[in-house]
């Protein structure tokens, strides 16, 4: 009975103790306020949830979301696949270069992005011509930009290990390219695709910081709108409404993305690496060759212009600005940007912890293998339980912190550890994606083998699960890291004025006039995207092979 009690009361406590983090630290915040809106009296009344409901500007911002979503899904797509076909079924000199540069936006800052495509279409800027500044278009293009490298990886990483002989052997038969592609490699890559545009609607939908910094006054989705109804009117009973309307399109995307994940996941076990990749044909690959380098374009040209604008000086060109992040306070900030850098990766430094933490926690459950359905289920579950940090919005969660952790026994108002702990709250989702395929992937006959050798439970978790899990670690702290270095949404409403995280320095400087704050913002962003691509270069070098996908 020990035996059994022992790694029961283990297993618990390892599910316990996140679940605990999760309720106390997300749950509780999103339901408060949820709960202002519902009580706004100390009754329940739905009076204000059908107004809101009824409103015409609802109407109009739940609709720009929904089309904002799809529309960046659908460029996404529509540029990822033939990129993801280049860059994973061909071979080529320089490939490892070229799928670098097409992952470095998904681990960029929101905020970052949101800077070098405003540098882009501004009046003074080089497609200033075209009239896009606020306009929905350029919020598509960014979110493009941004969800790209989701499609690719997840897509050509199954891609680069399909079985060619079904191909060859219908090509044999008579098919032609097309339908060879159409019969036989699309309903193979089915789940790969089904699976990226379920989690690139979910980030589309929730996109903050990109819509903040490229949305015109008439722009508004859900994320925006709850910002702008709790921070400027206080009307909580309007940001609940909307805060539930954006939970059940996360909770229904994050359903279809674990189903179709699963899916993935089981395809994925027959791959054995890439296999009878042929080299790259200009009759065979031109086309997708010539999309691959709209996507390198779409890529190079804001970043290469942030840079190019952050060494523009109003008297020519010089380092000016990035000297100014170091020199002082720069403009209206109360303290230097250097200051602003230390804060940010000190909290960064402690949400990684916390992340990972908690992460290896959950990825040992989940990646159980029960016996029984309703095991299986519950595993699952949970599996979507520690996802919905990833889609419900993070001003939500935010403005949640302000209004539960304000008072004893959790009075975390002026406590430094408040905007790490809602850094970890986002970041982990993505440490689980990173450790789950690593852990998932390992041949249950080994566990065996260990205990039929003697091994207690406590023995096979470390020598088996753990040192397979330690494979991903390097990767899960490079997303950890770099996620939270650059988080805005949330941070923006926990961080002290006197000390800011660099991300709300290059919000605060763009949005002031001058020549010298627009500036020193743009040379803060480029620092923050060469922090962040720096974290994750490193962390890519250390990718186990099954974390094939995002």
């Amino acid at each position: 009975m020990r035996l059994r009690v022992g790694p029961a009361l283990g297993w618990g406590a390892a599910a316990g103790v996140p679940l605990a983090f999760l309720g106390v630290f997300f749950a509780w915040p999103v339901a408060a306020l949820v709960g202002r809106g519902l009580f706004p009296d100390g009754a329940l009344t739905l009076d204000g949830f059908a107004a809101v409901l009824a409103s015409p500007r609802t109407g109009r911002v739940v609709t720009t979301t929904l089309a904002q979503a799809v529309a960046g899904t659908l460029a996404s797509l529509a540029l990822g696949l033939p990129a993801a076909w280049v860059l994973y079924r061909t071979r080529f000199p320089g490939r490892g270069i070229a799928r670098a540069v097409v992952t470095i936006p998904f681990v960029l800052p929101s905020v970052v992005v949101g800077v070098a495509f405003k540098s882009l279409v501004i009046s003074t800027g080089p497609l200033g011509f075209l009239g896009l500044d606020g306009s929905f278009a350029i919020v598509v293009a960014a979110l493009a930009f941004f969800n790209i490298a989701v499609v690719v990886r997840t897509v050509g990483g199954m891609w680069a290990g399909l079985d060619g002989r079904p191909a060859e052997v219908a090509a044999v038969l008579g098919a032609t390219p097309r339908r060879v592609f159409a019969t036989v490699t699309l309903p193979a890559l089915a789940p790969a695709i089904a699976s990226s545009a379920a989690l690139v609607f979910l980030f589309c939908a929730s996109a903050y910081g990109v819509v903040m910094v490229l949305g015109g006054p008439a722009y508004g989705t859900i994320e925006t709108e709850i910002w702008f109804l709790t921070n400027q009117l206080l009307d909580l009973t309007a940001a609940a409404a909307l805060s539930v309307i954006q939970l059940v399109v996360v909770t229904i995307s994050l359903v279809i993305s674990e189903r179709l994940q699963s899916r993935l996941t089981q395809a994925q076990r027959l791959r054995t690496g890439e296999s009878g990749i042929p080299r790259w044909r200009w009759r065979r690959d031109g086309w997708a060759t010539l999309v691959t380098g709209l996507v390198v374009v779409l890529v190079a040209l804001p970043l290469g212009n942030l840079v190019v604008r952050s060494l523009r000086t109003a008297s020519g060109w010089g380092p000016d600005h990035y000297v100014a992040l170091v020199a002082g306070p720069s403009g209206p900030l109360s303290i230097p940007v250097g200051d602003a850098i230390g804060n940010s990766l000190r909290t960064a430094v402690l949400a990684t912890v916390l992340a990972l933490v908690l992460g290896v926690l959950v990825s040992l459950v989940v990646s159980r293998r029960p016996r029984s359905r309703v095991g299986r289920r519950a595993l699952g579950v949970l599996d979507q339980v520690f996802m919905l940090p990833l889609g419900v919005s993070a001003v939500t969660v935010g403005f949640g912190f302000l209004i539960t952790l304000n008072r004893p026994p959790l009075d975390l108002r002026s406590s430094m550890v408040l905007v790490p702990i809602a850094q970890a709250i986002v970041a982990l989702p993505l440490v689980l994606r990173v450790l789950l395929p690593v852990l998932r992937a390992i041949d249950p006959r080994l566990r065996e083998a260990a205990a039929v050798l003697g091994a207690g439970p406590g023995r096979v978790l470390a020598s088996v699960d753990l040192a397979m899990a330690s494979r991903g670690l390097g990767l899960a702290t490079g997303f950890a890291f770099a996620t939270s270095l650059g988080e805005f949404g949330a941070t923006s409403f926990l961080a002290r004025p006197d000390a800011p995280t660099l991300p709300v320095v290059v919000f605060r400087l763009m949005g002031r006039p001058g020549w010298e704050n627009q500036g020193t913002g743009m040379a803060a962003a480029v620092l923050l995207a060469v922090m962040t691509a720096t974290v994750m270069a490193l962390a890519e070098r250390m990718r186990p092979m099954e974390a094939t996908t995002w």
